[in-house]
């Protein structure tokens, strides 16, 4: 580790610390209604669209009404999708001459971007065509995440009202995240990428020869584009098959910077308007506190596992320490531009939110480097997490942490005035319960099955199952990164991740709709020397020990048969 390598990460910190109070300030007039800068461009255009689709804007939603538009706006978009990937071949904007992605890939690939996860078994420059990338991949980039801002926003209204049963509309909501948030701040940061060296363009690929004699083609495409969003609404994939870690997607230190920025800024700005809308900045900022303690923890850690190496190379005689002539650590799978600290950076941005972007392989970290992104994803990813989806993870994790401060007190717990009851738990266990359910299971059953699961796997041991829980666990988390070690373009792992994601994404958001719709008919109560404040450092503590407890009881053992044992193997200098 350096001096400057912290500099970066510090750098990097207090550049979200900065941004979230006016981002969030921004998101809270928007959502609000409030006019804004952007008003003038946008206003017409939204006013036009709820014309031409019949939305009445002043209808306000319950909470079932609210995830019923929800369910069917992402199961059409779904369907559409994988239609479009199923007939890219009859279609123009193909000059690779791709031909049609198979039944089971399409379906994978469907339910991976319509759930904002982004998995992709697939090489993006060989299988999919300009259309499929544009028409079909960048509009679920965007309307995803505006689906999960707009479900987060809908969870804040639900604590801000009172004795109301709408929680807002959900079609307004989401037209306004979609032209307010995300659509301006992607045209000017594809700017800002293309002026750096990210290709943007519609040619065919180019073939040129090589020193050797030997042909070589040059993809490239419209990259710029689906890279910023893929960043902004933290979605991930890429549209080439190495990711960010591309010179095309990502060339230099700053695009390196932009990306990580983009990555953490409206769910850590989501924050802050969370404090505002519920009349407590205070709370923001405490369940902020809270994200930057565990996301600072986790890259520390990464930093350390990876600028440390492997002392199997040291014992092998392998120079593994910084000087001015070499990086030191274990640069295996990493690019030189960036260094160990921004890979470590990457990898503990990327997994904290669901975004599953990457600028380095997690599949070649040290063992402790990849536990970190793999428990990350694990927490809930509510470390900031994706956009939206963050927000309305943790606010389910503060739940269950002022009902447990309630027991530990003898009262009837509360939050900002709403008493917490048997309802508002059971749905927040049951989010709790299901997604390590979906990962273990499958997990269990992909390691046990020689012919369609173990097949996949290319490392033996525990890396080997590390390989196949980070899969179900990244594909559950919607995060959409991979230990890239396994082979999961297969009917089996297709089936399976593509069920994995859409169980991880709506058996969440149903049961947190719930909870938001019943905290919103409740009646507010005066705060008494019995309540649980949760403006304060110690609600932060207790709120990240609840994160940690729920995720160390339930995902420690398999972690101790993974990423635990190799990293006690390595250090013995023994390897599978």
């Amino acid at each position: 580790m350096t001096a400057n390598g912290w500099l970066q990460i510090g750098v990097f910190f207090a550049a979200i610390a900065a941004v979230t109070a006016p981002l969030g300030r921004f998101m809270t007039r928007v959502f609000n209604r409030e006019r804004t800068p952007l008003d003038p461009i946008l206003r017409p255009i939204e006013c036009v669209i709820y014309q031409v689709t019949g939305v009445d804007e002043t209808h306000e939603m319950r909470w079932t009404e609210y995830a019923a538009a929800m369910v069917v706006f992402s199961g059409v978009s779904m369907l559409v999708l994988y239609l479009l990937q199923r007939v890219q071949q009859w279609l123009p904007f193909n000059p690779q001459h791709f031909g049609a992605v198979t039944p089971d890939l399409a379906f994978n690939t469907a339910a991976s971007f319509t759930t904002n996860t982004n998995w992709q078994a697939y090489s993006g420059e060989s299988t999919m065509s300009y259309l499929t990338q544009m028409a079909g991949l960048a509009y679920h980039n965007f309307v995803s995440a505006a689906v999960g801002v707009a479900l987060a926003i809908a969870f804040i209204r639900g604590i801000a009202r009172r004795e109301q049963d709408a929680i807002g509309n959900f079609w307004v909501d989401t037209v306004r995240c979609l032209l307010w948030i995300l659509l301006p701040f992607c045209v000017a940061g594809t700017v800002l990428l293309v002026s750096q060296g990210v290709v943007q363009n519609l040619r065919p690929y180019d073939v040129v020869t090589t020193i050797e004699g030997n042909p070589q083609v040059i993809a490239q495409g419209p990259v710029a584009s689906q890279e910023i969003i893929k960043e902004w609404g933290t979605n991930g994939g890429g549209f080439f098959n190495a990711n960010s870690a591309h010179p095309f997607e990502n060339p230099t230190p700053l695009t390196n910077f932009i990306e990580m920025f983009a990555i953490f800024a409206i769910s850590a700005g989501l924050t802050w308007t969370l404090g505002d809308m519920t009349g407590s900045r205070a709370h923001g900022w405490a369940v902020w506190a809270a994200m930057a303690s565990l996301f600072l923890v986790g890259v520390t850690t990464v930093y350390w596992a990876e600028a440390r190496g492997n002392p199997m190379l040291t014992a092998a005689g392998a120079d593994q320490t910084a000087s001015a002539a070499t990086p030191g650590g274990n640069m295996e799978g990493k690019e030189v531009r960036f260094g160990i600290a921004n890979s470590a950076l990457f990898a503990t941005v990327t997994t904290a939110a669901s975004c599953g972007a990457v600028n380095s392989m997690h599949d070649s970290f040290t063992p402790l480097g990849g536990l970190v992104p793999l428990v990350n994803i694990m927490l809930g990813e509510v470390i900031f997490g994706g956009v939206g989806a963050g927000l309305y993870g943790i606010l389910v994790f503060i739940v269950l942490s002022v009902f447990i401060a309630g027991l530990m007190v003898g009262r009837t717990p509360e939050y900002l005035g709403k008493k917490i009851q048997a309802f508002d738990v059971q749905m927040a266990m049951l989010v709790v319960l299901v997604f390590p359910l979906t990962i273990l299971v499958l997990t269990g059953i992909s390691v046990l099955a020689p012919s369609f699961g173990l097949s996949s796997v290319t490392n033996a041991g525990p890396h080997g199952l590390s390989e196949v829980l980070y899969a179900f666990t990244s594909g559950t988390g919607n995060n959409g990164s991979a230990f890239a070690g396994l082979n999961a373009n297969t009917r089996w792992y297709n089936a399976t991740i593509g069920v994995a994601t859409l169980i991880g994404r709506f058996l969440m958001i149903v049961p947190m709709l719930a909870i938001a719709g019943s905290l919103g008919r409740k009646k507010r109560v005066p705060p008494s020397s019995g309540t649980f404040p949760v403006t304060t450092p110690l609600f932060s503590a207790v709120l990240v020990s609840v994160i940690v407890i729920v995720g160390a009881l339930t995902f420690f053992p398999v972690l101790s048969l993974g990423p635990i044992v190799e990293h006690l193997l390595m250090n013995q200098g023994k390897v599978f």
